[in-house]
C-alpha cells in the first residue's frame, strides 16, 4: 500500500476516501466486519474498490480501515492493495473520512468523493453524475426521492403523526466535494469536537457549502443487516455472467545488418545477418511484451523500456516479457495462452519452434500447450520479401479475477 506522496494527482483526475473502518455488527460478527463478509464469490470491499479503481476519472485512492484489519484488507483486496493509500481510520465514521482526507493533503486533488465501502454496487454512471456536479464551491449529493408514507412516533410506541415526503430524499454515496473546502469543514467540525454528523453533505450544509442533489440508483443499496447481505450474495450468484478475460495485441518489425544469428522467441538461431536493435532486437518478445501489457492498460514496450536508456542495450529481451507477466500477475492476472507469428523468409523458424516454446514456458509459467508459435512468409512481397528485415505478431489472453455482469 503506497503514500499518496508516490502518485501525482492530476488536476482532471478525482481522488476518492473509501471508508471501510466499521464494525458492521447490525450485519453480524459471525463472518467478520460486514465490508470483508462474501458476496457472489468476492468481498465486499473488493467489489467496491473495482468500481472506482476501474472508472477512468478516478486518480487516488485512500481507504480508512480500522486498526485491526491491516491483514485481513491486504488478503481481501489482492492485487489491488498495491494500487490504494490505506490509513488507520477513527472510532466514528465522521473521524475516519477526515484521515482519509488528510492523507490526500500532501498531493491534494481538485475534487474528492467519499464513499461507504457497504456500497458495493455503486456504477460508473452514479459516478459520472456525481463528478460532474461537483463546482469549485459546490458538493454533490446522489440521493432518491422518498417513496414509503413517513410516520412520526410518539413517546407511547403509537402513531403521532404523518409527515410529508414532499421534498425528502434518501442520500447514497458517493459524495463529491471540492477538496479544500470540505477538508477545511471536516477540520473545524473536529476541532470544534462537534461529532455528530451523519454524512458528508451535513457537515458540508453546516460549514455553508451548497451541495447539489443529483439522481442516485436504486441498485446502490448500503448492506447495513445480515439480511442485505445474504440478498446482496443471491443478487450476484444468480446474475448472468461472464470472466473478465482480456485480449492484447502486439506488433513488432526490425531490419537486418551484418551478423552471424538471429534471436527469436529467445532462441539464437545461426544465420547470416543479425536483427538491428537497441536491445537483442527479438520481434518476437517485443510483440509479445506489447501483447500482455494490453491487457492490463500499461502502455507499450517503449514506455517501461525506452531505447534512449542506456541499460537496456544489448538486453535480453526476456526481461521485457518477465516485467510485463510481472505487471499482469500484480494486477490479478492469469496468462492463459500466447500466440505469436514470425513472417520472414529466413531464417527457417521450424526446427527451432520447440525450443522457442519450452523458452516461453519458462518465461510466462504456463503450460507448452497454451503457447503457440508460428511462422510464415511474405511471399516475395514488402521488406520481408526482400528480406530486409523480420517482423512479428503476437496476441495473448489473460484471466482476470472477478467476473464481469452481463
Amino acid at each position: 500500500m503506497r503514500d499518496v506522496s508516490e502518485k501525482q494527482a492530476a488536476d482532471d483526475k478525482v481522488a476518492v476516501v473509501i471508508v471501510a473502518a466499521g464494525r458492521g455488527a447490525r450485519a453480524g460478527q459471525a463472518n467478520g466486519p460486514k465490508q470483508y463478509q462474501q458476496i457472489g464469490g468476492g468481498a465486499v470491499i473488493a467489489r467496491t474498490l473495482g468500481a472506482f479503481l476501474t472508472h477512468p476519472k478516478i486518480g487516488p485512492v485512500v481507504v480508512a480501515i480500522h486498526a485491526d484489519d491491516g491483514a485481513l484488507f491486504r488478503r481481501t483486496a489482492g492485487a489491488n492493495a498495491d494500487r490504494v493509500v490505506a490509513v488507520t481510520g477513527g472510532t466514528s465514521r465522521q473521524e475516519s473520512v477526515r484521515l482519509g482526507l488528510l492523507a490526500l493533503r500532501s498531493n491534494a486533488p481538485g475534487r474528492v468523493l467519499i464513499h461507504d465501502a457497504a456500497r458495493p454496487f455503486v456504477d460508473a454512471e452514479l459516478i459520472d453524475r456525481t463528478i460532474a456536479a461537483i463546482g469549485e464551491r459546490q458538493g454533490a449529493l446522489p440521493a432518491l426521492p422518498v417513496a414509503d408514507t413517513l410516520k412520526r412516533e410518539t413517546a407511547e410506541g403509537m402513531i403521532g403523526e404523518t409527515v410529508s415526503r414532499a421534498g425528502l430524499y434518501a442520500a447514497q454515496t458517493p459524495q463529491g466535494f471540492p477538496f479544500w473546502p470540505i477538508l477545511a469543514a471536516h477540520e473545524k467540525a473536529h476541532h470544534l469536537g462537534k461529532a455528530d454528523f451523519t454524512d458528508d453533505a451535513a457537515i458540508a450544509e453546516w460549514a455553508h457549502i451548497p451541495v447539489k442533489i443529483v439522481p442516485g440508483s436504486p441498485d446502490n443499496v448500503k448492506l447495513t443487516w445480515a439480511r442485505d447481505i445474504a440478498m446482496a450474495d443471491q443478487r450476484l450468484s444468480s446474475a448472468p455472467r461472464f470472466p473478465d478475460i482480456r485480449t492484447g495485441n502486439g506488433y513488432d518489425v526490425h531490419a537486418f545488418e551484418p551478423g552471424d544469428h538471429v534471436t527469436l522467441c529467445g532462441v539464437a538461431i545461426p544465420h547470416d545477418r543479425k536483427l538491428s536493435g537497441h536491445s537483442d532486437a527479438d520481434v518476437g518478445l517485443h510483440a509479445l511484451t506489447d501483447a500482455l501489457l494490453a491487457t492490463c492498460g500499461a502502455g507499450d514496450i517503449g514506455t517501461h523500456f525506452p531505447p534512449s536508456d542506456p541499460q537496456w542495450k544489448g538486453a535480453a529481451s526476456r526481461i521485457f516479457v518477465e516485467h510485463a507477466a510481472k505487471l499482469v500477475r500484480a494486477r490479478g492476472g492469469r496468462i492463459a495462452n500466447a500466440d505469436i507469428t514470425l513472417i520472414c523468409e529466413a531464417p527457417r523458424v521450424g526446427p527451432h519452434r520447440e525450443a522457442m516454446t519450452e523458452t516461453l514456458s519458462a518465461i510466462l509459467r504456463i503450460s507448452l500447450d497454451r503457447i503457440s508459435i508460428k511462422a510464415t512468409t511474405n511471399e516475395k512481397l514488402g521488406f520481408v520479401g526482400r528480406e530486409e528485415g523480420i517482423a512479428a505478431i503476437a496476441t495473448a489472453s489473460v484471466v482476470f479475477p472477478g467476473d464481469v455482469p452481463e
